[in-house]
């Protein structure tokens, strides 16, 4: 009999203790973070980057989950660059660990600590950890439409069922794909001519604060303006992990298009009052001028045919980069000679030129526009000013 009551009570004991266990278990959910890293100096820096760390209530580890690892030995990796078929994958690594290069560099950090139930908490890192599984963890890069950032964003929304996207798909701020890119890139000249130069119209339309969060910065902006399954705000609290010591974040400005204007007609001006004294010296000055717009209209052609950048499809700036200026070379270099240009050379000199005012033209229409007015400004007087002054009279 004691023994029997003696066995009852035991196992009395041991329901208690794991209905205890099941309930603590219950009600420790892990809390989810979102670590912002500021731009750096190297030109896949520009953009900032983050990663969502989630904390083990039990042990206190805080795991980083960061979308931005890729491999630049893997086979083919150039060839996927330049085509756009990039691979990237989700890393899954001790906080302090992926902190300590930014610490390097002088990368500020700063994490917001997010306000979601503990059902919400919980199936996101639950989410994260699958998703980090080799198996799971690559996926296909896209600059702007499947990043870093629109990776945790994505997360984040899936956590909190679609409120997210919800709350601010419908609010925009008039940014853009282009002016975005080119304020990122402005610290380095050749970074933002390129994106300037290379993006087509689909980069002009303007972005939701949704679409606008491929940028990391802007994601942040995004979450602390936004609420909770619970009414209240998102952020619960942000805190700064590491100080910014290298150059802020570019802050926007505006581009106006008159000073551009104004260095092409100077341009087209000493071109026509040179051409009559000197025509060989304006000829001389003109081949690297239409060999950079060769190159460049060339290179804009392959984006558009023969690779998936679908943001520099169709790109208008081809009738002011326009690579029918090879055709103006031999004319060219024979004139710079001495020599005849040759029949052709003036047709191609006005096709080129009416070309710049096919771009003005596309300018003003609402279909597809492009902001591209500051190019337009400086390239139309200039092929016009060489088609006046190059022509046989």
């Amino acid at each position: 009999m004691r023994r029997g009551i003696r066995l009852l009570l035991v196992l009395a004991l041991w329901l208690l203790a794991c209905q205890a266990a099941l309930a603590q278990a219950a009600g420790d959910a892990p809390r989810i973070g979102v670590a912002t890293m500021q731009p750096g100096t190297v030109f896949f820096e520009r953009f900032g980057h983050d990663a969502l760390v989630v904390v083990d209530p039990a042990t206190g580890a805080a795991t980083s989950y960061n979308f931005g690892f890729f491999d630049p030995d893997e086979p083919g990796f150039i060839a996927n660059f330049v085509f756009g078929r990039m691979r990237y994958r989700l890393q899954a690594l001790p906080f302090a660990d992926d902190m300590a290069y930014y610490r390097d560099v002088g990368r500020g950090v700063s994490i917001q600590w997010l306000n979601l139930s503990d059902a919400q908490a919980r199936h996101l890192a639950a989410a994260l950890a699958e998703n980090a599984r080799p198996e799971n963890a690559r996926y296909g890069y896209e600059y702007f439409t499947d990043n870093c950032a629109t990776r945790v964003r994505d997360a984040i929304n899936d956590a909190l069922g679609g409120a997210l996207h919800r709350e601010v798909g419908g609010r925009s701020r008039g940014s853009t794909y282009r002016s975005e890119s080119v304020r990122l890139a402005s610290p380095a000249p050749w970074m933002w001519l390129g994106f300037d130069i290379g993006l087509g119209p689909a980069a002009d339309r303007p972005l939701s604060v949704w679409q606008e969060s491929f940028v990391p910065m802007r994601l942040a902006d995004a979450l602390r303006e936004a609420t909770g399954s619970n009414g209240q705000p998102l952020v619960l609290a942000e805190e700064q992990i590491l100080p910014h010591r290298i150059a802020p974040e570019p802050a926007e400005a505006p581009r106006p298009w008159w000073p551009w204007a104004l260095a092409g007609f100077a341009v087209a001006i000493a071109t026509l009052l040179a051409a009559p004294r000197a025509p060989r010296v304006v000829a001389a000055a003109a081949l690297p001028f239409w060999g950079l717009c060769t190159g460049l209209g060339a290179l804009m052609l392959f984006i558009w045919i023969f690779t998936a950048h679908r943001f520099g499809w169709s790109n208008h700036n081809l009738l002011l980069f326009n690579p029918l200026c090879l055709l103006l070379l031999p004319g060219g270099w024979r004139t710079a000679r001495g020599r005849a240009a040759g029949p052709w050379f003036d047709r191609w000199l006005l096709v080129v030129a009416a070309c710049t005012v096919v771009a003005l033209f596309l300018l003003w229409l609402p279909v597809a526009p492009q902001r591209n007015a500051p190019w337009i400004a400086l390239l139309l007087p200039i092929h016009a000013g060489l088609w006046l002054a190059l022509r046989r009279r």
